[in-house]
């Protein structure tokens, strides 16, 4: 069955490009963007994490900007269940949307649907939340294996918020997690393009290297003082501002920084790349590419380039 509606997902790493590339195709099918970046949702944290100008978001529509805050527990079947709920409203006037952002479970839990989980009661999500702020990750780790034996073996033992995930679950239903995977998910009603940007490592080091000089110029060490007293909170565990709560308890010195920070986002993107690698198969394209659509949406009312080129 054929769909008139398309979803057109661009992602990449952090500093590839996405928002750039992003604005100038929301312009040429002069529709709105669909922010799922994890990070960016929250209202307190905005020169860590590069949300899009107020220029920028004058001149196309943002959602899922700001628009939470740090102490609330968002995740991406929240997240799943919003984005759906809008593009239905947004499909009824457009016939494109744009979706943009690095957080790749969070686009996955748009693009392809999620298993069926059940609802997580609040309570639920703040025990284990609580768990882990307390206890570390081995904690969770610990309660997983037992829990969960079948999906321990497989998951990302290093990812907290996969671990907390799976706690949730058995935690709302006595049902393992593993127990929730591979089901039938609902079928969407609308086609979905992906634009995956994969840069030169040494070009994108640069400008992930040129990007973290501009938040430091622009306050970020006051930004990360403000949010100090939030900083055990998960939405707090991110790069740009955990360096700076190690600085301010004295666990690294001022000069080390932002030698931690560009050393930890090269490593987060590098993870971001390997994920997507795995995860779409298609339409990764170069910073050349990148440069040749937005060149050629500049001089054409036709989207000219082929998405699966």
């Amino acid at each position: 069955m054929m769909f008139k509606k398309t979803l057109i997902y661009i992602g990449g790493p952090t500093a590839s490009g996405k928002t750039d590339l992003g604005i100038q195709l929301a312009k040429n099918f002069n529709t709105e963007i669909i922010s799922c970046d994890s990070r960016q949702f929250y209202k307190e944290m905005t020169i860590g994490t590069s949300v899009p100008s107020m220029y920028e978001r004058k001149c196309i529509t943002h959602h899922f900007i700001q628009h939470k805050s740090v102490i609330e527990n968002y995740n991406a079947w929240d997240f799943a269940e919003d984005a759906n709920s809008l593009l239905k409203k947004l499909f009824k006037d457009k016939e494109q949307v744009i979706m943009l952002g690095g957080s790749g479970l969070y686009a996955k839990s748009v693009l392809n649907g999620l298993d069926h989980f059940p609802k997580i009661p609040l309570s639920v999500k703040n025990e284990i939340e609580n768990i882990f702020l307390q206890n570390g990750i081995d904690s969770l780790k610990n309660m997983l294996s037992k829990a969960d034996p079948i999906y321990y073996k497989k998951v990302d033992k290093s990812n907290h918020r996969r671990l907390i995930r799976a706690l949730e679950v058995f935690k709302a239903s006595g049902k393992p997690y593993s127990s929730f995977l591979n089901k039938t998910t609902k079928k969407k009603s609308f086609n979905v393009k992906t634009i995956i940007i994969d840069l030169p490592k040494e070009i994108l080091h640069e400008r992930i290297k040129s990007r973290i000089k501009i938040m430091l110029n622009h306050g970020l060490e006051k930004e990360a003082r403000k949010l100090y007293q939030y900083k055990d909170n998960i939405a707090m565990q991110t790069i740009g501002y955990k360096e700076w709560f190690d600085f301010f308890d004295k666990k690294i010195s001022k000069e080390q920084v932002e030698n931690e920070i560009v050393k930890n986002t090269n490593r987060y993107a590098k993870k971001q790349l390997t994920w997507f690698k795995k995860n779409f198969k298609y339409n990764f394209i170069n910073e050349i590419k990148v440069q040749s659509v937005i060149n050629d949406l500049s001089t054409s009312e036709k989207f000219k380039y082929s998405l699966n080129n």
